[in-house]
């Protein structure tokens, strides 16, 4: 196989595109894109979709010819995507699911890809892909991961095997997701309540003296922003999340909580100037909810 292989992307979103740029800067030749929202002209997956791009009909048309595929889809589409794509995937291309989806859906999605004569690497991005791009740091999974890496780290992919199992990498994931997540949603609750009560200042000062971070305000205006602005794929996942912690059997008490809190701050988000300082952020936010 190719050190630059002719690359294929399901799920032609943002950080899709990321990935599908830099992978064209490395000299990989792309076989064609594919977005369930390509039907959609006014969508951004349509409108990213130009030359050099192959804007494909579906996922068999999208891996024709592909040795590399990444699934980069929303978190319910994550198995569909996997079992859409088995239906045209070439024999041995590699299908990199980079999906926040839990360790049992990447298991399905492993069992469909490797009966069609694919290779399933499970791959859990551990950070935010825009600031880092393909360098991003992946944590892989299954026993085609080793493989996978001796073509990804000359393309840049900053990504290391984790475990020879399907499911480890990506509960990694998951269980991280729930506190990050987690304190995104207990910070955007406790700084509204805080702000409706006037005694905002008072309760920052009091966790900058029990918790060590440098700045309580900036932190909590970072964490807040970041859940109205990403709240609606943050709740997706958590969803996900959900059922990891099931998988477990363990009640997902706090895991279900985070994705309706997440889902409930991309509602109101919309139109709030996240360029504010917190207070004016804040104060935007309680203008949309009850007095």
């Amino acid at each position: 196989m190719k050190n630059t292989p002719r690359f294929a992307i399901i799920g032609f979103g943002e950080v899709g595109q990321i990935l599908a740029q830099d992978l064209l800067s490395g000299g990989c030749e792309p076989a064609g894109v594919f977005d369930i929202k390509f039907g959609d002209p006014d969508s951004i997956p349509s409108r990213a979709a130009t030359s050099p791009w192959r804007r494909s009909a579906d996922h068999r048309d999208a891996v024709k010819g592909a040795q590399l595929v990444i699934s980069a889809v929303t978190a319910e589409q994550g198995l569909q995507a996997a079992e859409a794509t088995a239906q045209g995937i070439e024999p041995g291309a590699f299908y990199v699911d980079i999906n926040s989806v839990s360790p049992g859906i990447k298991r399905l999605s492993a069992e469909a890809i490797n009966a069609a004569g694919g290779r399933y690497v499970e791959a859990a991005v551990m950070t935010a892909v825009p600031p880092h791009r393909i360098k991003s740091p992946m944590l892989l999974g299954g026993p085609h991961a080793h493989a996978f890496l001796e073509m990804a780290a000359p393309l840049g992919f900053n990504a290391k095997v984790y475990s020879t199992e399907y499911g480890k990498a990506s509960a990694v994931k998951m269980c991280r997701s729930v506190m990050i997540k987690g304190m995104e949603a207990l910070i955007t609750e406790s700084m509204l309540t805080a702000r409706r009560w006037g005694v905002e200042d008072d309760v920052l000062a009091s966790l900058g003296e029990t918790l060590p971070v440098p700045d309580w305000e900036a932190f909590a205006r970072y964490m807040l922003t970041r859940s109205l602005q990403h709240g609606k794929r943050r709740a997706e996942e958590m969803r996900e999340v959900a059922r990891t912690v099931q998988e477990a059997h363990i009640a997902p008490l706090m895991s279900a909580s985070i994705a309706e809190r997440q889902d409930l701050a991309a509602k109101l988000g919309q139109g709030v100037d996240l360029k504010a300082d917190l207070d004016g952020i804040l104060d935007a936010l309680l203008a949309k909810l009850p007095a």
